[in-house]
């Protein structure tokens, strides 16, 4: 499936690790046109995802796209914390303590939330939106302007669990942890949603043998991104050493909202409960249960072998010219 830039793309980002390879392989995506990063809190607060997303941004060749800023916690309090177990995962700045040179270009003024809201005007059914983190923005934008809901085309995003477990709680995935509330707000919504959660990216891992397959390529991309999967691989053995390596979760996020096909789906009217003590589960709606699923859409299985070709081919090419 080859779409030769015919979609414009804006990541959501609480930028750590996965979602820096998240920047680089929609920066090597030739089916999709990055036209913006709005930053989101999660892995490191939002000031810091923005100043990373940048940092990134610069190292691998493109400036010229602009970050903005979203909203500083959740829907539902008044100010936020990164969780230790996030600092451990990605580090206290992230991007697994690797020192990434600063951008020149600063955070746009703009604020992220209205950024979606004029990107889904200006570009209508040709913008996908994917959020690696919580859903804080999306929501906020829904309800500024709900006609958007109607507008964009697609939205792929990273988070929930549907057939598996969380990995905060038994029933909640670390995303929508985040927020349940604007995760409710989003999956109930009419917008073209496709749920990547844990079913399908912790089946996609990536091994200190890729990493140095970049580290060999002597360059500064290279050899930073080597160090920050790297950082990310030893985070792994500690918290899931049954996988044997780490999950490319925000990656294929960005993947399959340009290849929908690597992944089967099961298409569901899905809510996420905001109460009670399954509070963040992604679930099919009860509600809902007997009118058609014409929006809403989970990943369950996915053709793993082809995604992670098809990643190390495009991070490679992408780290050999820069």
């Amino acid at each position: 499936m080859f779409f030769m830039a015919q979609y414009k793309m804006i990541l959501d980002l609480d930028t750590g690790i996965d979602d820096a390879l998240a920047i680089a392989y929609a920066l090597a995506t030739p089916e999709c046109d990055l036209i913006g990063i709005v930053s989101s809190y999660g892995n490191v607060l939002v000031e810091r995802a923005a100043q990373n997303s940048l940092n990134l941004l610069e190292m691998l060749g493109h400036p010229e796209v602009p970050v903005f800023k979203g909203l500083a916690h959740s829907s539902t309090t008044d100010s936020f914390e990164v969780m230790p177990i996030s600092a451990q995962i990605h580090g206290v700045n992230g991007v697994g303590e690797v020192e990434v040179k600063k951008a020149a270009r600063p955070v746009e003024t703009m604020s992220g939330v209205d950024f979606f809201i004029q990107a889904a005007h200006k570009y209508k059914e040709n913008l996908i939106i994917v959020p690696t983190g919580p859903l804080t923005n999306l929501a906020a934008a829904i309800q500024k302007d709900p006609a958007i809901v109607d507008l964009i085309g697609n939205v792929t995003l990273m988070g929930g669990a549907l057939t598996v477990p969380g990995n905060v709680t038994p029933a909640t995935e670390a995303n929508i942890n985040q927020d349940p509330a604007a995760a409710d707000v989003v999956f109930r919504s009419n917008l073209n949603l496709t749920m990547v959660g844990l079913d399908v990216t912790t089946r996609t891992l990536l091994t200190t043998k890729e990493t140095q397959t970049w580290r060999d390529l002597k360059t500064v991309a290279g050899e930073k991104y080597a160090d920050i999967v790297d950082y990310y691989i030893d985070a792994y053995k500690v918290t899931s050493p049954h996988l044997g390596g780490c999950a490319l979760h925000d990656p294929l996020a960005v993947a399959v909202a340009v290849e929908p096909d690597l992944v089967s789906t099961l298409s569901l009217n899905m809510k996420v409960e905001t109460e009670g003590p399954t509070v963040g589960r992604t679930i099919g709606d009860q509600t809902r249960i007997n009118e058609p699923a014409l929006h809403t859409k989970a990943a369950v299985n996915v053709d793993k072998k082809r995604f992670l070709t098809e990643f190390m081919e495009k991070l490679t090419q992408l780290f050999q010219a820069n």
